[in-house]
């Protein structure tokens, strides 16, 4: 077994830009040619003191994960928030519910202030680095009000993925259509989460403030991206409407379940 120490550290403009947009790339999954990730990776860089990477090799190494937030009113009209945010809106329209309110709450004259949670981590990084980075968070907003910074959310918006089982082009190969097949085809997929911590805050908010939703680009990934849903697996969008005071529960149960 091989031990690995995780250092936390805040967002370092000098050394993070390019492990930051590999990640935001992954977390967009094949719709992210849609985004500036360049120019959303400087934003998030330019808010170095709200935010955490976790990084193996010191400060000067590429982050392996990381938790940072963005104001979705206080950058509505910056290049790379402003597509970002009809895109959140449009793709909300699976849930009926969630795209009203959401729709209500992203209004240029809506007092609300929506707090967009883009988090995200290499395959198999441990699912405990998760708490503390909400538990950071949390304290780093309260600490920005106090220096009157523009962190006052009313409502915080979480990004995320999930995926399904599908049937690999493999199996469509060695299995021959037959009554048997075709019920299983029938069935309806089940749905896996990358993060466990989103199974968790999905329970917390309820369904009524989730939308799972297609990326528009599926099917048009590069060939890497195809070798992988040819393996069975198929990625979708995911996002949770987390109110302001359910935020600090939810940090709450994932310290309670994901304990070090």
């Amino acid at each position: 077994m091989i031990n690995i120490d995780f250092e936390m550290f805040d967002p370092q403009p000098a050394y993070d830009f390019h492990g930051l947009k590999h990640l935001l790339r992954q977390l967009f999954d094949s719709d992210s040619s849609l985004f500036d990730l360049s120019a959303l990776t400087d934003l998030i860089l330019s808010q170095p003191l709200l935010g955490t990477t976790v990084k193996t090799d010191g400060n000067e190494s590429d982050p392996f994960a990381f938790l940072t937030v963005i104001n979705l009113h206080e950058h509505a009209c910056h290049p790379a928030i402003k597509p970002l945010s009809a895109y959140i809106l449009s793709k909300s329209a699976s849930n009926p519910a969630l795209h009203t309110t959401l729709k209500s709450l992203l209004s240029p004259d809506s007092p609300a202030q929506i707090g967009l949670i883009l988090t995200e981590r290499l395959i198999n990084m441990p699912v405990q680095i998760v708490p503390p980075m909400y538990k950071m968070l949390l304290e780093e907003i309260e600490w920005a009000l106090e220096e009157k910074e523009p962190y006052n959310f009313t409502h915080f918006l979480v990004l995320s993925k999930t995926y399904t089982e599908i049937v690999s082009k493999l199996d469509e190969m060695e299995i021959r259509p037959s009554k048997k097949w075709k019920k299983q085809k029938q069935k309806k997929a089940e749905t896996f989460y990358y993060h466990p911590e989103d199974e968790v805050i999905k329970r917390r908010v309820g369904d009524e403030s989730v939308a799972g939703f297609k990326f528009d680009k599926e099917g048009k990934a590069a060939d890497s991206k195809r070798a992988f849903s040819d393996m069975g697996i198929k990625s979708q969008g995911l996002m949770m409407l987390v109110g302001k005071d359910d935020f600090g529960k939810l940090v709450a149960d994932l310290e309670g379940l994901f304990k070090p």
